[in-house]
């Protein structure tokens, strides 16, 4: 009390103490002297005592005898105004605690005295309240003598003092014993050892007891006394009492102190001993009495009830029973008894009444229903009144108070010791850290409590039922039904918990009864649940038969008019509010008590799924039911009220869901299978029809699985088992509504925060993943979108984590058939779309080729052509990255194959995965590349294309990542097998024309057959194969079967070539040229000087070049240096044998010789579709020779020559179809070589080149090439045949004609071009060879000159005026370079036989039997003319010098024919003019003046020379004299008319050539001059004579200067001669 001890409180004290003395003083200062002295006194002892000690609460109270004593005198004087005074002031003194136990005494007794006196009632009791609350040092007779005042003061007629006093009493009883539990508090740590307390008779006294203690029994033990009319031992003092006070008090200390009689036996000992044997006896009236008896029977009269009495005793009762149960069992069952008994009919309404009260007072207290008696609580058959309406609160209660108990107390055993609640009554077991010993103590208690509490209800259950069900029936008050309801719900809840099935079904059932409308409970309970139930321990129908009655369905409002729940629904049913309440009622025991549920979840889901339907409402997302219209039928119809409940009734329907997450394993199986066995039979309803299905336990599956992700694990399976049935079904709403619940689990799955997170638990990411990829095995389309859909939203939400769940996505893609629809193949390659441009990176490598495998299988797909062509594109970019990531994805590949090549081996099995054992890597590449390679040969020609233009770039830019060994694969696995297919597909396609190429689309003519389609595909395969052979022809050739690689390539290459198809062939060439143009390995002797390394002989053929050290380059390079520097540093060097790389060629030549001979070997029989190869094939055939040349010619020989003439000639001899002549034919006016002749000679060139600069053995070969040119130089005149065929020649048609032949017609070219440029080689190649010893003796020149003679021959007959001056014009040059060699030659005789034919070629050409055209310009003759004269300058500038190297019978030809060409020959049809030209007058002269120069040469210095002059001369003298006879004839003839101009001016030349002879003869030595000549020189002279008639003037002169010379012959005649004469 720090109010009361402050320094200002003390000293507030002392002032008024003072203060009250002084007026005590100052009253009695007249009357009562003595008490005025004591104040004074009083006065000066508190200041002595204030001034003497610090102390002063603490003297006051030591001396607090001396101070209180003048107020006690001043009480004494009985003045009013004084003892009030005195009071107040005493009152100060206790409130501040300074009163001693001696001061109380005194204090109590003159207290004693007032009350005797009966002064100051109210001050009094006022006073001895104060005094005994605020301390304690009122003890023991002075504590009952302050009590016994108290009592002595409630008997008073004052009323207001009666009840003051009565309070006080309450109070001061009170006090007491809080003084008690005060003290028991204080001394609690102590302990004492217990005294057995006798049942003494000793009542005084209790030794044991502390000085509280001691005082509460006294007082409790006289309250017993007196309530019993006995004296009391210790309220000394006491006049009366009245039994209900009594009783009260009784009453009050029993309820407010139970611990007091709990822990103290002495007290326990009174409540045993002394209460209960009073409160029986007390009771006996009551018992005795019956309401309306015949009391004459009796034999004493009974006494009545009385009513107050009655009613304290009762509330006793209560108490004790409340409090003291244990302690006092047997009693407490007695009392029970009685007030059971109470509620007899025959006994006065008002004790009924309260008797009723009280047992509901028990009802509500929990732990004081005994279980022997409950069975006896039956419900008041009273229909009306207050004592009906309690005993439904009594009902209401007994069931609350039963289950907070047992609930209570299953709490309790349950924190210590966990258990089971379904399964009856199964003890709990312990967990196994806990004692053993504790628990099986435990266990033992638990059994025998569980016990007892199963008993409880089953002696109770039935008949709460039945009580319950018939006032639920009959109840028309919201809030009666609403109480009602609830005790159902409560005593379901604990039968559950105890695991009592039976019981809680028949709760749980009575609900659902009350749930669904009357007459629907029977068929919904029988038909849905029955057939599950069955087999259970009870059935739902036989529970409570008796149904609603019809007329109380008058009393309620009807909410609600749906359809009910059938296969065949009949008409409408109806629900009422009350109906609703039980729904709602249902929903809360489903909400809040699932864990007990067990196997009922079947009745509540059942019930509930009814009303649902009824109600319409219908699943959304996420699987809540909302308000919907019904699909069929009559629509639902509901009450506004009903309407603004429908979302409430939704809402805590989703919330009984989700309080799932809170049930246990067991119950949430419970409620899962519920829920799965309610959907099967929804199922089983919508087999057959189309109509709505109850979707109602598919929505609530998946609201259950969406709240229980935690633990999703233990309900996953069966979980997604059944949706995956209901994904099956054949109605389509319900299949609908099974793939939403799946995927809406499957996504909420996966975004749940899982603990551990999904990354590091993988085998539950794969659980989750697992029904996704089931959901592949379902053929309806339907399921299939909605399953693509929730991949693709997978996709954009978890893609970057789906780890180890990649492979099940990705197969649920690849899952997708090709007869599966359009719409689901675009969906699908979507979602593989999303994964190649963003995911990637994220996934393990191992799941690569799981990509490649499923981007391929959309390739193969061949719904919707777009995907296809997409699909290869995105092959491309999985390429792409896996070059851009290799290192990683290398990396990662190789760790892995590490780690499983591990477990095969403790398994002991073999790794098998495709392409082994190929690096991990390399098998990713060789993955695609065989996928790609499959769709090379897909029948669609537009996939065939762009899957191989992606494979070859692919390999062509990624190549350079696979180790060396795995292109062995490439070529033959990948490579090769390709080609294979394709060559097998192109030989075997349909030849059929196509029409169109589907839709409106028009196919060109050159694609209008499927054979041509595979023909572009065979191109494409084939250049494509052939580029990586040149690209990468320094990884391949290393490896060991190179050669027969290259081999199989070349007959690939043969077998296109060949193929009658002309874009294959010429297409199989460009392949053949690309390799030939491969660049060679560097060799040692190209590499740049290098100091040596170790000097180890490298084997030719490596396996594997790059060790497993070795890192490859992840460099995109192609460019051939940075290839070969790459080759040359990271990997050994590689020595290719020369040998090795000669065989290739020759190979390659093979193949060549092969392609070459059969493409152009003319066909045996002709018809309209006989394949002849075209013009561009053959060019291109011809164009790879030089290439492959360079590589052969150190091993080409005569034979191979021979080889490659043959092709040649037969290539050049192939005619052109009539309708691509005029693409390739050049106009005939042009003189323009085709390609393919150009071709031809370019390999001739190429040849003789080679030849030139080769070794000598090689010179052998220039005949072979003049007569392969030769042959070519025929062609001029004579165009070659082509087997059988008959061919149009374009020299006999003009140009613009062509396009009008029949196109079965074949054009033979205009070989007139090609003839001549190969004689121009001829020549030119003639003047460079001319002297090499195999060309004089293989007669070279010979087969030149044969060869010209034909187009010399012709002259004007050849099909070209410019072959037979290109002709001259050759010969001229060759015979100029030839002539000498022959004359060089002459001994050896290999030139004999070229001189006839030389003479005849001549002859041939210069007197030609052809006739020139008639329109033929004089220019043009004279032009040919001057030819003619060239060829005579030869004669006597090249042959005639050197007649003594050349045979005579040579040369007489020559002079014969230099005689025939110099007189004009002449024919009289000729005009005069004409005349003049035709007869070559400068011919004539040319031929003459050779002849006359000839015909005298002094120069003679062989016999030879001396011979060609005399024949000379000879045949000079011989011509003129024929020249002058015919002039002399013509001359007479012609009369007047003067003679042609051409013939003056021949006489006139002879005429002068005689007189130069004569002067030639004359000054050459006359030893020289053969007679002969002499005398043919004289003969002359007659008929120069004979020539003097002429008439031209210039014959005149000329004869004149012909005739002076003869004079010198003028001489007398010698005697000599006329000797000889005679």
């Amino acid at each position: 009390m720090s109010g009361t001890n402050s320094p200002e409180a003390v000293k507030k004290l002392l002032e008024n103490m003072q203060s009250d003395l002084r007026a005590l003083s100052l009253e009695c200062k007249k009357k009562f002297p003595p008490v005025k002295e004591a104040a004074e006194s009083g006065i000066i002892k508190v200041k002595t005592i204030a001034a003497r000690n610090t102390e002063i609460l603490a003297a006051l109270k030591e001396n607090s005898s001396e101070v209180v004593q003048p107020f006690l005198m001043g009480c004494g004087t009985k003045e009013p105004k004084i003892t009030q005074l005195c009071l107040a002031a005493i009152q100060r003194l206790m409130s501040h605690e300074v009163v001693s136990e001696t001061a109380a005494g005194n204090i109590i007794n003159m207290l004693w005295q007032l009350m005797e006196n009966s002064l100051e009632e109210l001050k009094l009791l006022q006073t001895v309240l104060v005094l005994l609350t605020t301390n304690t040092v009122v003890h023991d007779e002075a504590l009952s003598k302050a009590i016994v005042l108290c009592f002595r003061l409630h008997f008073t007629k004052d009323n207001i003092t009666n009840n003051t006093a009565a309070a006080t009493v309450r109070q001061v009883v009170t006090v007491v014993f809080e003084r008690m539990v005060a003290e028991d508090e204080h001394h609690k740590d102590i302990v004492e050892q217990p005294v057995l307390v006798q049942g003494n008779s000793n009542r005084r006294s209790v030794s044991t007891l502390k000085p509280c203690a001691k005082d509460a029994y006294m007082l409790f033990q006289d309250l017993c006394q007196l309530v019993n009319a006995d004296a009391p031992y210790w309220l000394v003092g006491m006049t009366e009492m009245t039994r209900t006070f009594g009783l009260e008090l009784l009453e009050s200390v029993l309820n407010d102190f139970p611990q007091v009689f709990l822990q103290h036996q002495e007290f326990s000992f009174l409540l045993k001993e002394r209460v209960c044997p009073l409160v029986i006896k007390l009771f006996s009236p009551n018992i005795k009495f019956r309401q309306g008896s015949n009391t004459s029977s009796s034999p004493a009269p009974v006494e009545k009830p009385y009513f107050p009495i009655c009613m304290r005793l009762l509330r006793v009762v209560s108490v004790l029973i409340k409090q003291f149960y244990s302690l006092l069992v047997t009693e407490c069952e007695i009392f029970l008894s009685l007030l059971v008994k109470f509620l007899d009919a025959d006994k006065p309404q008002w004790l009924r009444a309260v008797a009723v009260e009280s047992i509901h007072r028990l009802c509500v207290q929990p732990q004081l229903l005994s279980l022997e008696m409950l069975d006896k609580v039956e419900p008041p058959t009273i229909p009306e009144g207050y004592a009906m309406s309690v005993a439904f609160h009594c009902l209401l209660d007994l069931v609350r108070g039963i289950t907070s108990m047992i609930e209570g107390e299953l709490g309790e055993a349950e924190t210590e010791c966990p258990m089971t609640t379904e399964g009856a009554s199964s003890p709990a077991q312990s967990s196994e850290e806990q004692d053993r010993q504790s628990a099986s103590d435990q266990m033992d208690k638990e059994m025998v409590s569980r016990a007892v509490w199963e008993e409880m209800v089953n002696a109770c259950w039935c008949g709460l039922l039945a009580a319950l069900s018939l006032l639920l029936d009959a109840s028309t008050d919201e809030a009666a039904t609403e109480n009602i309801l609830k005790a159902e719900l409560t005593m379901a809840a604990l039968c559950g918990r105890l695991g009592l099935v039976t019981s809680r079904d028949a709760f749980i059932t009575a609900i659902c009864k009350g749930s669904l409308p009357p007459h629907y409970a029977l068929t919904v309970l029988n038909t849905t649940t029955a057939a599950t139930l069955s087999n259970k321990s009870y059935s739902i129908q036989g529970q409570s038969v008796m149904m609603i009655s019809p007329s109380s369905e008058s009393h309620q409002q009807v909410v609600a008019v749906g359809q009910p729940l059938a296969v065949q629904p009949q008409g409408t049913v109806m629900l009422t509010s009350k109906n609703i309440q039980c729904m709602r009622t249902l929903l809360n025991l489903a909400h809040c008590h699932g864990a007990v549920l067990g196997t009922s979840w079947q009745l509540v889901l059942a019930t509930l799924q009814h009303l649902v339907w009824i109600l319409g409402l219908k699943p959304s997302s996420g699987g809540a039911l909302k308000p919907g219209r019904a699909v069929e039928g009559p629509s639902t119809v509901l009450t506004t009220a009903v309407m603004t409940d429908l979302p409430v009734i939704s809402n805590i329907l989703s919330r009984l869901f989700e309080s799932s997450q809170y049930l246990d394993d067991v119950s949430l199986h419970h409620l899962i299978n519920a829920l799965c066995s309610l959907s099967l039979e929804a199922m089983d309803m919508a087999y057959g029809n189309n109509k709505e299905p109850s979707l109602f336990a598919v929505a609530k599956l998946l609201e259950t699985g969406l709240v229980n992700m935690h633990r999703i694990e233990i309900l996953w399976r069966p979980l997604t088992g059944h949706l995956l049935e209901v994904c099956q079904h054949p109605n389509s709403r319900m299949r609908e509504w099974g793939a939403e619940a799946l995927t809406s689990l499957i996504k909420a799955g996966l975004t749940f925060s899982h603990d551990p997170p999904l990354s590091q638990n993988q085998r539950l990411q794969l659980l989750l993943l697992n029904p996704l990829k089931e959901m592949s095995n379902i053929n309806h389309p339907d399921i299939r979108l909605k399953q693509l859909e929730c991949v693709l939203q997978i996709l954009q939400s978890q893609g970057d984590s789906l780890g180890p769940g990649w492979p099940l996505v990705l197969g649920v893609m690849g899952a997708i058939r090709n007869d599966q629809g359009e719409s689901l193949i675009r969906t699908a390659f979507q979602c593989l779309q999303l994964v190649v441009t963003d995911f990637l990176p994220t996934m393990p490598c191992s799941c690569l080729q799981i990509v490649v495998d499923v981007a391929g299988s959309f390739g193969l797909h061949n719904q919707e052509l777009n995907i296809s062509l997409t699909s290869i594109g995105l092959l491309w970019n999985i390429s792409d990255y896996f070059f851009q990531r290799g290192e990683v994805i290398e990396k990662e590949l190789n760790k892995e194959e590490a780690a499983q090549q591990k477990h095969a081996e403790e398994k002991g099995v073999v790794l098998n995965r495709p392409f082994h054992p190929a690096p991990p890597f390399d098998c990713l590449w060789l993955c695609l590349y065989a996928k790609l390679g499959e769709l090379c040969v897909d029948p669609r020609p537009a996939v065939r294309k762009s899957a191989g233009q992606t494979l070859f770039s692919t390999i062509g830019a990624h190549g350079t990542l696979l180790q060396h060994s795995t292109w062995h694969t490439v070529i033959w696995k990948v490579l090769f097998h390709l080609l294979d297919r394709v060559r097998e597909s192109s030989t075997t396609a349909d030849k059929e024309k196509i029409e169109s190429g589907g839709g409106n689309i028009l196919i060109h003519h050159s694609r209008d057959t499927a054979e041509k389609q595979w023909a572009e595909t065979w191109v494409l395969t084939l250049a494509g194969v052939a580029r990586i052979f040149n690209t990468r022809r320094y990884l391949l050739q290393p490896l060991g079967d190179f050669s027969r690689a290259w081999d199989v390539l070349l007959d690939h290459i043969q077998s296109a070539a060949l193929s009658k198809n002309n874009e294959v062939s010429l297409a199989a060439l460009k392949s053949f040229q690309e390799i030939l143009q491969i660049v060679s390995p560097v060799r040692d002797s190209d590499k740049p000087e290098t100091p040596p390394v170790v000097n180890v002989p490298v084997p030719v053929l490596i396996g594997s070049i790059s060790g497993p050290g070795m890192s490859r380059p992840f460099v995109r390079t192609d460019s051939v240096g940075e290839r070969l520097g790459r080759y040359n540093s990271s990997e050994p060097p590689v020595v290719t044998d020369e040998l090795e790389d000669l065989n290739l060629w020759w190979a390659a030549w093979n193949t060549w010789y092969r392609i070459g001979s059969e493409s152009t070997k003319p066909p045996i029989t002709f018809d309209k579709l006989t394949f002849i190869p075209s013009q561009p094939f053959l060019t291109a055939l011809i164009q790879i020779f030089p290439a492959l040349y360079q590589h052969i010619k150190t091993g080409f020989n005569m034979d191979d020559l021979q080889k490659l003439g043959v092709i040649l000639h037969s290539a050049v001899s192939v005619p052109i179809s009539s309708d691509a002549s005029p693409f390739i034919l050049p106009s005939y006016t042009e003189a323009v070589l085709t390609s393919l002749q150009e071709a031809v000679l370019t390999a001739l060139d190429v040849l003789q080149k080679a030849i030139c600069v080769g070794p000598e053995n090689m010179q052998i070969m220039y005949p072979a090439i003049f007569d392969q040119l030769l042959a070519f130089v025929e062609f001029s005149c004579k165009p070659p045949q082509y087997g059988q065929l008959e061919t149009k020649h374009i020299a006999n048609a003009k140009y613009n004609q062509i396009q009008l032949f029949a196109p079965a017609e074949w054009v033979a070219l205009n070989y007139v071009p090609f003839a001549e440029r190969s004689l121009e080689v001829v020549v030119d190649l003639y003047q460079k060879t001319a002297c090499h010893k195999a060309v004089v003796n293989e007669k070279v020149l010979q087969n030149i000159i044969k060869t010209l003679r034909v187009p010399l021959s012709l002259k004007y007959s050849c099909p070209s005026e410019s072959t037979w001056k290109l002709a001259v014009s050759s010969l001229l040059k060759v015979l100029s370079i030839g002539l000498p060699v022959a004359r060089q030659h002459a001994s050896s005789g290999k030139f004999d036989s070229m001189w006839p034919e030389l003479a005849n070629t001549f002859e041939d050409f210069l007197f030609t039997k052809s006739i020139p055209p008639d329109n033929l310009s004089i220019q043009e003759f004279q032009r040919n003319e001057s030819i003619d004269v060239e060829v005579v300058q030869l004669i006597s500038t090249e042959i005639l010098p050197y007649a003594n190297f050349i045979p005579k019978e040579f040369v007489g030809q020559i002079m014969t024919m230099l005689n025939k060409g110099s007189i004009h020959s002449q024919s009289s049809s000729f005009t005069e003019a004409e005349i003049d030209i035709r007869l070559r007058e400068e011919f004539s002269k040319m031929c003459f003046e050779t002849l006359l120069q000839f015909s005298f040469s002094n120069k003679v210095t062989t016999p030879q020379e001396g011979y060609i002059s005399r024949m000379a001369l000879s045949v000079l003298l011989k011509r003129s004299q024929d020249v002058l006879h015919r002039y002399i004839e013509d001359e007479r003839l012609s009369g007047k008319c003067p003679l042609p101009r051409q013939q003056v001016t021949e006489i006139i030349f002879v005429l002068k050539a005689v007189s130069t002879l004569i002067d030639s003869l004359k000054k050459t030595q006359p030893e020289n001059v053969d007679g002969n000549t002499w005398a043919q020189v004289i003969a002359l002279y007659p008929t120069l004579v004979e020539c003097i008639t002429c008439s031209s003037s210039e014959v005149c002169s000329a004869l004149k200067e012909a005739l002076v010379p003869f004079k010198d012959f003028m001489q007398p005649p010698a005697s000599k001669v006329q000797n000889g004469e005679s």
